[in-house]
Parts: C-alpha cells; structure tokens; sequence
C-alpha cells in the first residue's frame, strides 16, 4: 500500500507541473490576442486604458473554461508520456499496476477540474460576460468618458460641441480646449481655453467644465457686438446627456444553468428563445462532460510505439480537443435555429468522440502491443524519411550553386 501511495503522489508530480503551465500558457495567450483587440477598440471609442484590464478580467472566466480542458489533456499526456519513454511504464505494470489503477490519480484531477470548470461555464461565466458587455455599452454610450475623442468635434447634448487638442494623464487634463454652447433664446457661448478639467456635483446629470487661461465670447440678439472677456478660471456647467440603462441578462449566454433549466420549461418563453437556451444549455454540458473521459483519451495519445519517440500524439490530441470544442460550437448555432434537436446535435458528437475514445482505450490498455495512432505513427514516419531525403538531395545542389 506504501508503494501504491507513493506511485500516486508521483503521478500528481508529474500532471500537476505540466497540466498548470499550459493552463497558464494557454490563458496567457488567449489574452494577449484579445488585449490588442480591446486596446484597438477603446483607443477608437476614446476610453481611459483602465477600462481594458476591466474587460480582460471579466474574459478570465471563458478564457478558464478553454484552457482547463486543454491543460488537463496534456498534463495527463505529457506525465504519461514522460514513464513511457523512460520505461518507468513498463516497469510499473510490471508490477501488477494495471492502466486502469495508474489512472486513478488523472481522475482525481479529472473530476476537480470538471467540477471547477462546472462552477465556471455555469455559473461564473454568465454574469462576467454581462459585466464585459456593460462594460462595452458604457463605451459606446460614453458613460465612462469614452463620447470625447480627442481631436475630434464632439457634441454633447444638441447645443454644445467640444473639441480638445491634447489630453493628458488618462483624460484628467485636456489642453487645447474649443467650447461653443447655444440656448434656446438664440444666446451663444464660445470658449478657447489652454487647460481643463472636468469635475465632478452633487446633481449626477451635470458635471462642472473648469476651464483655466482662455477668452470667453457672449452673444445674443440683443447685443450690438458679442461680449469679450478673458479668464484665468471659468467653471462652465454642462448639462450631461441622457444615457439609456444597458440591458439585463437577456441573452442566453449570460444565464446561469438554474436560470436556462427554468427558462427552457416555462410556458410562456417563445420558440425561438426556447431553442437558443437548450442548445447554449446542452453545450455547456457536453463541454464539461467530455474532461471525464479526457484521461483516457490523454492516456492513449501519450504512448508511443516500441522504440519510437515520435510527439505525433502530443500534436493529434491538441486537434482532437479542438475539433471537438468546435463541433459543439457549430451543433449549438444549428441547435438554437431549431433545425436539429439540440440534444441530437450536441450529444451525438459526444457519443461519437466517446467511443473513439473507448475504443482507443480499449486498444491501448486491453490488447498486447496495442496502439490505437499505430498507422498514424506509421505514415508520419514515413513522410518524415521522404522529407529527410528531399533535404539531404537538396544540399549538394544548395552547395554547387554557391
């Protein structure tokens, strides 16, 4: 029993190392390639950089729900693979330990992350997808101080325009400033101004322009010549516009598993909503449901045959994960038009790559010699030899030209 113990903890030495670094790794990049998306976005719509690093965390969640499966796919192969290739597999079953007793450690990790991963997709994913989407709103609608770009004319309101020249320390101080302000009487305002800086009043709905080193212009009707003044400090209210409220969580994805199971049987919820949540439903769950036979699929991939130490496995699992996260994205689209019944389109995938991956287990861990990627192995052998040959030709020909 002291001997099973300590092969255990040295499994989860040898999953816990690579499976966190992927995960990692692989979150890392997936929000590398959005952050220049959003700075891109937010530089366009003029909103402060902190907003970005706001929208970023609330990507974690489904960045998490990605990176989990894969992570968990590769640090049961690379650990795997790893005893294989320094015969410590061999010696292990020969001992007695049978592949189904090795994996008792991967399912450990294979039901906690599946659990977390459960948390996640159905839980803690909804309500950050919302927040990114306010968040995204608040841009637009210029909520959060995105509705003034610099260099631009910008109106605020339908009888003000601004313009700002240059701006400093995240919007706080603008320099160049163009005020021009009309009322109804036919009055007009224009300002030029070196600084500003907008302050915060009691009355949410106005917020105080203070503008230092300018000229002020007043004209009205009334007046035989316009009224020049200049200024050291001017505090210019300005009536903010009336931003509408940003949508609750009306879309499919932003709502919690108990939220689609209730939706999904009341009554009086349309057809065409009825569809999306069952499909968005049903994806979520085959995503989640599939980490559970990950461990053997990682299991069958890492082994390579006699001899060999071929990574055409590690490569073919990265596909194979891939392919099925995006054959559930496409059985969901045609599941929530109501073309397919979404438990057909999404849990029949899952049937289909389940029981290639029983089947793979079965070859790998119940027949002698068995290797489920063997012909795989084969022809990727081969054409690594034709390439090899084409390069070593190619040489002495690279060589005389010179």
């Amino acid at each position: 029993m002291k001997m099973l113990s300590a092969v255990d903890r040295y499994l989860a030495r040898l999953i816990a190392v690579p499976m966190l670094g992927t995960l990692v790794i692989a979150a890392m990049l997936l929000v590398l390639d959005k952050m220049l998306s959003l700075f891109d976005f937010v530089a366009a719509e003029g909103g402060p950089v902190s907003v970005v690093w706001r929208m970023l965390a609330n990507m974690l969640p489904e960045y998490l729900s990605l990176g989990i499966p894969i992570g968990l796919m590769l640090g049961i192969l690379l650990a795997f693979r790893k005893l294989a290739l320094s015969s410590e597999l061999d010696v292990m079953r020969g001992v007695g330990l049978s592949y189904g007793r090795l994996l008792r450690v991967p399912y450990m990790f294979a039901i906690a992350l599946a659990l977390l991963n459960f948390g996640i997709v159905g839980f803690v994913q909804p309500l950050s997808r919302h927040a990114y989407e306010a968040l995204r709103f608040e841009l637009r609608s210029g909520a959060l101080g995105a509705s003034i770009k610099v260099g631009e004319f910008t109106s605020l309101g339908k009888r003000m325009t601004l313009r700002i020249e240059r701006s400093r320390d995240e919007g706080r101080d603008l320099q160049g400033i163009f005020v021009r302000a009309a009322n109804r009487n036919g009055q007009t305002l224009a300002v030029t101004a070196e600084q500003g800086r907008f302050l915060a009043t009691d009355d949410p709905d106005t917020i105080i322009f203070r503008l230092r080193n300018g000229v002020l212009v007043n004209d009205a009707p009334g007046y035989e010549s316009p009224r020049i003044l200049s200024f050291s400090s001017h505090d210019l209210p300005i009536d903010l516009p009336q931003i509408e409220n940003f949508r609750g969580r009306d879309v499919d994805r932003e709502k919690t598993i108990p939220e689609l199971v209730l939706l999904s049987r009341s009554p009086g919820t349309p057809d065409k909503l009825r569809h999306e949540v069952r499909a968005n439903f049903h994806f979520r769950m085959v995503e989640v449901a599939m980490m559970l036979l990950l461990p053997l699929a990682a299991l069958a991939f890492a082994i390579p045959p006699k001899r060999s130490t071929s990574a055409l496995g590690v490569f073919l699992s990265i596909i194979f994960i891939v392919t099925y996260h995006k054959v559930n994205q496409y059985g969901e689209s045609i599941g929530a038009l109501g073309r397919i019944d979404p438990i057909i389109a999404l849990w029949g995938p899952f049937l289909i790559f389940g029981g290639i991956i029983l089947w793979m287990y079965h070859v790998i861990a119940h027949r002698p010699g068995g290797q489920p990627i063997g012909a795989l192995e084969v022809v990727f052998a081969r054409v690594g030899k034709m390439v090899g040959r084409l390069v070593r030709r190619s040489r002495p020909v690279a060589e005389a030209d010179s």
